[in-house]
């Protein structure tokens, strides 16, 4: 099975860590986040992992040739004047997919206890019993971030940004609700169909909540699945990196 570790960005929030060194190679308990992902995802039965990179690229690219795990391909995928953010990195390295089967897609400053095989399970039994329009299944939890993403009984259908005191700052629906609108946070962990990649109309740099947009509209489904009982920490600023330190043993 393969697997895509978005690394390319550049980091600034974590700022002066990543001042000197490439986001995806800061320490948590003594391993880089990079590290952190790939065993979760070897643990999981992916034998090839494409890891994208832009900013110290070669600092990634020296690391994965020392420590790539046992019976593991790696495959770079460079974006010299990116980076393409999200969807655009994903985009970028489609030469590169295999595309004999669902791929995991995982950012790189994401820690969880969440079960990846739980994840390609649920994908998978969507796919059997649907019709064919399933593309990608996220993990979203309940968090009550000020970005979250909207499902109906259709999946995904739109995403909104609301503020702190309740206002809606900033909203987008690409079509009319099926049912009940519901509003999860994307854990930035995800399975993914390789036909995406003959679907996708967008170049250039974008997210990868707009490129599921774009497929929503088209008809296309992305569903999501609640793992909210897990823990998860996205490791994007200093203050964030001491709570990984201090929970994730």
């Amino acid at each position: 099975m393969e697997a895509m570790i978005l690394a390319a960005g550049a980091g600034t929030r974590l700022r002066p860590f990543t001042d000197r060194m490439p986001k995806a190679l800061v320490p948590v308990r003594g391993r880089p986040l990079l590290a952190h992902v790939m065993d979760r995802l070897v643990a999981a039965g992916v034998t090839r992992i494409i890891v994208n990179t832009c900013h110290h690229a070669e600092r990634i690219a020296a690391f994965l040739e020392r420590h790539t795990p046992p019976g593991v391909e790696i495959a770079l995928s460079r974006e010299p004047d990116g980076p393409y953010d999200t969807g655009g990195g994903l985009l970028a390295a489609a030469p590169l997919f295999r595309r004999d089967g669902p791929f995991l897609l995982h950012n790189v400053d994401v820690l969880s206890r969440i079960p990846l095989d739980l994840l390609l399970a649920a994908h998978r039994a969507a796919g059997e019993r649907g019709d064919g329009r399933l593309l990608a299944t996220l993990g979203v939890q309940g968090r009550g971030a000020e970005r979250q993403l909207l499902f109906d009984d259709e999946g995904l259908m739109g995403w909104e940004h609301q503020g702190r005191d309740g206002v809606v700052r900033e909203s987008q629906r690409v079509r009319e609700p099926v049912g009940e609108v519901r509003r999860w946070s994307f854990s930035g962990i995800q399975v993914v169909e390789p036909a995406i990649f003959e679907l996708c109309e967008r170049t250039g740099r974008f997210s990868i909540r707009t490129l599921y947009l774009d497929l929503a509209q088209q008809g296309h489904r992305i569903q999501p699945l609640d793992v909210s009982a897990y823990e998860w920490l996205d490791v994007g600023t200093p203050e964030r990196l001491a709570e990984a330190e201090a929970q994730m043993a």
